[in-house]
Formats: structure tokens, C-alpha cells, sequence
């Protein structure tokens, strides 16, 4: 009797089998199968869903940040990308050179060099190479190795050193050992070769290079060559890219400012003004010479003055050109003026005679000679060629003061010359009721005081007399030149109105040379040439009120050559000291400064040279 196997103990058997045998797989019946089957699309279906969900809601994101950026921020944003893609630059072009009429370099932009130190980066001992450097910059070698020892680097040695020490101090890495720890940085600075002999014309520029006086000031739009910004991409690491730089960038052109100035008469000027100061121990002097047709000025010299490569070691008061900015009495340099407008007037003729008494009261006020003579009487000339206070007064007296202030001003006393420089002064004449009411007023006016002018203003008008009766412009700038001596730009002067007749000129020239023949500026005669003069010597006026006692200011002006008239020359000497008189101090200069002008212009003399004994040299008072 066979025995049945119950189904557990069956199923206790597999499970021991696969305990055994290890895992099988199971045998699923067909709706565990078909149900399996169905969730694996869904589950893709799913998946894909949420990947596009994704790549719709970046698209949607991103489409949302692009609108920001480019539509709502755009115009900002490409602001700030240019702002760091495109720089603009704007290049050093250097200053035009400033020259003389004869294209003397009066001032120039040259490379200078600044030297740092960095003793971190010595291969060498501080002390040896202290005395390396000592030589190419002329200082001690201890001075040198003190000023190693304050820092370890970035210490400035020496600033603006010129081209010449740069290239011995680059020549010491090559001749000894390698030196490290030296670094030259170049960059440009104005360079006055002429030092202060024109520093009162030409002026200076600041660190800023900003001309600050002279022409350096006023034709500053001349001396700087026009710049344009330019536009230069860079890449990203910050170089710039200079395949992008426009043609014609960096162009400079080969104009210079030229002046009417003579440097050889500037010179020779200078020198016997110099002298004549010292001589005299005066405070300060001032020369001119302008050419009476167009007003070029050919020499304007102030003592003293200051070096424009120095400026910062100078006085400030030597910064402004006191011919031009300084008034002062002219005094009886003067009455040539006075006596034409007296004969323009009409008022007086050529020979006309007047009384000279030693002293005539105006207003109860007593006027005097500046010192006593025996003459009873004195004709125009004479009142001129002995510089006679009491007939100028006279003389004057024949106008109405109301027409003699009328003249005042149409001399253009009260107002500036025009002068292509800077900070000039205007001179200063009384209230016209004053001037009209108080007699005394056009008394002190027709020997030169009690107005002051300057000596810019005093050339003017004595040019008016050497020109036949213009009033012409004085100026020190003649023209933008190229480098073949052609003209790009000329200043254009006004129109000079005139003043007086030909005729009353020549009349007072002819006056102003028995001047210098006979009367009180024999000192300015040069033999063989005819010179027209004038000497003045005024009281200063005081800072408590009146004049003061211990305080004068002498000149002479001198109108040259008498036949042919064409040069003014002035010279002022300000507070001399001892037996000073315009005669004394300002006429020896004048004659000087004709003789060199003499020699420059190669001027024939007026007449033959008579070859004489010269008497003994006597003081003449004005």
C-alpha cells in the first residue's frame, strides 16, 4: 500500500533544496505577469513628463532672465560693459617750443627722468652703490647710502634728471656689475634754457604743466597742441589692443610760438641794467624796447627776476611783470606828451615864449624848478631841454581843464594797453570833478604827477610820437611758425587810432633831441647817431599819504634815429640810491642798449663820425 506525500512536507522540501541550491526564480502566474508589464510605461511616461516639465520651466526661467537682462536692464548693463571693455585715452602730446624772432628756444618740453631706489633688491652692498651713484648725481656717497637705510623700497632719489645723467646712471649696469634695485621713470618737463632772462615774458608752468604767467599763461590755447580722446578696447586680462588705435593718433606737429623778443638784445640789456642797479643800489629796474611802427616789443627785461625752471625757490612778488602790472609817476618823462597835445590844441606854437621864474604858486600851492638857474625866459624846447617844472605849468595853463582831461583820456591813461601778456594794470587819473574844480591837479599833471601809469602804457605814447601820432598796440607775439618759418596763425592787432598830426610829432622830436644835444640827456649821446630823449625823476608816493622824502624813480626815454623815427627805448630805475637822477641812472642804460640795437639792426649812423675829445661827464639834474 503505497503512502501519499502530504504537499507541505513537498514545500518543505523546495525551500530546504533552494537553501541549498540557493535562490531560484520564481515562476509568476500570468495575470502577476501582465500586471508587471503594464506599470513600466507608465513609469517612462512619467519620466518623460517630468524631463520636459524641467526643460520647460528653464526655458521659461531662462527666457525670463533674458528679458530682465537685455530688455529691463539692457541699456545699463551695456553701459557697464563698455565702461569695462573701452577705456578712453587720452595721449601726452607735449607743449609747443616758445621761440625768439630769430628761432632762439626760449622754452621747450624736453624727457626728464625721476630715479627711485629699492634696497630690498640690492646684489650689492647699500654703501657701494652709493658711491656708484654719487658721480652722475653730484651728491655725497654718504648722503646716498642714509637715504638707502630709511626704507627697504619705492625711496625717490632724484627728480627731473636730464637725459644726459639717465644715460650714465643706465651706462654703471653695463660697465660694472648688474645693479638691481635701480628704476628710471621718464616723463616730460618744460625746460627754459635761457633760464630767467626771459622769465618775466615767456613765464612758467606748474606741475599741473598749466601755464601760471607770462605767455606760458596768456597763449596757453597756442602752446597746447589740440588732443583728441581716444577710444581703445582692451581684452580681457586688461591690455589694451592697439591694432584699434586711429591713424594720426599721435600726430604732433612742428609749430612753435615765436616772439618778437631779440635774445641778443635781451641779453646785452639785462647785463648793463644789472650792472647799473647794483651801482647805484637800486630796488629794481626795467627796460624796453618796442618798435614804434607795429608795436613789436624787442626787448622787456625786469630786474630782478626768476628762473622758470626754479620757480617754486622763487620770490612770488618776482611772478608778475611789474613794466606791466606796477604803476608808478613818470614824472618829467612826461612833458613831451604834454607839450603835444598843447600843440595839437593849439594852444602854443614851436616858438612860443614862456617866463621861468624859480618858483609860480597854483591853488596856493608853490610849484618849483628842480633846481635854481638864471633864466629869465624859456622857449618850448628849452622848458623840455632843461625840464622846467614852472614853464610846463604855463604851458598846460593855456588849456581849459576840461579839454586837458578830455585829452587824458583819449590817451587811454586810465585804461590798459592791450598787451598780449597777462595781469596787466590800468593807470589811474583823479575824479574828472576834481581834475576840473582844483587848478593845482592839471598843474602837477603837466610835469608828470599825481596820475601814475606804467612803463608799458609811458612806451605806448611816446611810440605815438616816433610814429607820427598812432597808437599803436605793443605785443611780444609775432606768429605760430612751422619749421620752414611759415605762418599758420598771426595775432590781429586793432587798428591804431591816431592821436596826433605828423606834423606835431616831428615838431617834438626835433625838441626831445636838443634833449640829449644840450640839455639834461647829454649822457645817452652816441657819436655819429641823432637820438631824441627825455629824463624824468619823480617822488614816490608815500604809503601814510604825499610823497615820500627818502624815495624816487628815475628813468629816460629815448626816441631813435631822430631822421628816420623808429625805436622807443625806456629805462626806470626804482628807488636809487646817492646822486640819482634820470641822467644819472637811466640814460647811461638807454645809450647802451641803442648801441647794441645799433650792432643787431646793423643801422648806419645819421651822420659822420667825428673822432673829438669828450669833456668831462657833468650831473644834470631833470
Amino acid at each position: 500500500m503505497s503512502t501519499s506525500v502530504p504537499p507541505t512536507s513537498g514545500y518543505k522540501r523546495d525551500r530546504s533544496s533552494r537553501g541549498r541550491q540557493g535562490t531560484r526564480r520564481q515562476k509568476m502566474s500570468p495575470l502577476e505577469l501582465g500586471s508587471s508589464n503594464s506599470l513600466k510605461p507608465q513609469l517612462f511616461y512619467i519620466r518623460l513628463l517630468l524631463v520636459w516639465g524641467f526643460l520647460v520651466a528653464a526655458v521659461i526661467l531662462l527666457s525670463v532672465q533674458l528679458y530682465r537682462l537685455q530688455i529691463l536692464q539692457g541699456t545699463k548693463l551695456l553701459t557697464k560693459a563698455k565702461r569695462q571693455q573701452i577705456i578712453s585715452w587720452r595721449p601726452f602730446i607735449p607743449r609747443r617750443p616758445v621761440v625768439d624772432r630769430s628761432n632762439n628756444v626760449l622754452a621747450i618740453d624736453r624727457p626728464v627722468f625721476t630715479l627711485y631706489v629699492h634696497p630690498k633688491l640690492f646684489k650689492k652692498p647699500p654703501q657701494q652703490i652709493a658711491e656708484l651713484l654719487s658721480s652722475p648725481l653730484n651728491r655725497p656717497a654718504a648722503e646716498l647710502a642714509n637715504l638707502f637705510s630709511r626704507r627697504q623700497s619705492g625711496i625717490q632719489v632724484a627728480p627731473a634728471l636730464s637725459e644726459e645723467v639717465a644715460h650714465k646712471i643706465r651706462s654703471l649696469r653695463i660697465e660694472k656689475l648688474p645693479i638691481d634695485g635701480l628704476e628710471l621713470i621718464e616723463q616730460y618737463s618744460r625746460f627754459y634754457p635761457q633760464q630767467d632772462l626771459f622769465g618775466d615774458v615767456v613765464g612758467y608752468v606748474n606741475i599741473d604743466r598749466s601755464g601760471q604767467a607770462g605767455v606760458e599763461y596768456s597763449q596757453q590755447k597756442w602752446l597746447e597742441r589740440p588732443i583728441e580722446t581716444v577710444k581703445l578696447n582692451r581684452r580681457a586680462d586688461g591690455a589694451l589692443m592697439s591694432d584699434r588705435l586711429p591713424t594720426g593718433a599721435l600726430h604732433v606737429d612742428d609749430l612753435r610760438l615765436q616772439l618778437t623778443i631779440d635774445a641778443r638784445l635781451q641779453r646785452a640789456t639785462r647785463l648793463r641794467l644789472k650792472e647799473q642797479l647794483q651801482k647805484f643800489g637800486a630796488k629794481r629796474g626795467s627796460a624796453i624796447v618796442m618798435d614804434a611802427k607795429d608795436g613789436a616789443i624787442l626787448t622787456m627785461v625786469s630786474y630782478p627776476s626768476f628762473d622758470p625752471n626754479t620757480y617754486y625757490k622763487a620770490d612770488f612778488n618776482l611772478f608778475k611783470n611789474w613794466a606791466l602790472s606796477d604803476l608808478y609817476e613818470p614824472g618829467s618823462t612826461f612833458k613831451p606828451i604834454n607839450v603835444a597835445i598843447a600843440l595839437e590844441s593849439g594852444v602854443i606854437q614851436p616858438n612860443s615864449v614862456f617866463s621861468d621864474p624859480d618858483v609860480i604858486k597854483v591853488g596856493g600851492w608853490p610849484i618849483r624848478n628842480a633846481e635854481r638857474e638864471n633864466r629869465y625866459s624859456l622857449s618850448v624846447a628849452g622848458i623840455l631841454q632843461y625840464s622846467s617844472n614852472v614853464g610846463m605849468v604855463q604851458i598846460m595853463q593855456r588849456m581849459k581843464p576840461v579839454e586837458y582831461y578830455k585829452w587824458l583820456e583819449k590817451l587811454g591813461l586810465n585804461k590798459p594797453v592791450g598787451i598780449d601778456l597777462p595781469f596787466e594794470a590800468a593807470g589811474q587819473i583823479k575824479d574828472r570833478k576834481q581834475f576840473i574844480n582844483y587848478p593845482i591837479e592839471s598843474a602837477t599833471t603837466s610835469f608828470g604827477q599825481g596820475f601814475s601809469l606804467t612803463p608799458i602804457k609811458l612806451v605806448q605814447l611816446h611810440a605815438a610820437l616816433a610814429n607820427g601820432g598812432k597808437l599803436v598796440t605793443p605785443h611780444v607775439v609775432r606768429a605760430l611758425v612751422d619749421a620752414k618759418g611759415e605762418s599758420h596763425w598771426q595775432a590781429t592787432l586793432p587798428p591804431p587810432p591816431r592821436l596826433f598830426s605828423p606834423k606835431t610829432t616831428q615838431q617834438v622830436v626835433t625838441m626831445m633831441e636838443k634833449v640829449v644835444k644840450e640839455g639834461t640827456g647829454k649822457a645817452a649821446q652816441i657819436p655819429g647817431y641823432r637820438l631824441a630823449g627825455k629824463t624824468g625823476t619823480a617822488q614816490k608816493a608815500s604809503s601814510t599819504g604825499g610823497y615820500s622824502s627818502a624815495a624816487k624813480i628815475t628813468s629816460f626815454v629815448s626816441i631813435f634815429p631822430v631822421e628816420a623815427p623808429r625805436y622807443v627805448v625806456l629805462v626806470v630805475v626804482d628807488e636809487p640810491k646817492g646822486i640819482a637822477f634820470g641822467s644819472t641812472t637811466a640814460a647811461p642804460v638807454v645809450k647802451s642798449i641803442i648801441e647794441s640795437l645799433i650792432a643787431i639792426e646793423e643801422l648806419p649812423p645819421s651822420q659822420p663820425i667825428l673822432v673829438k675829445a669828450s669833456p668831462s661827464p657833468q650831473v644834470s639834474r631833470d
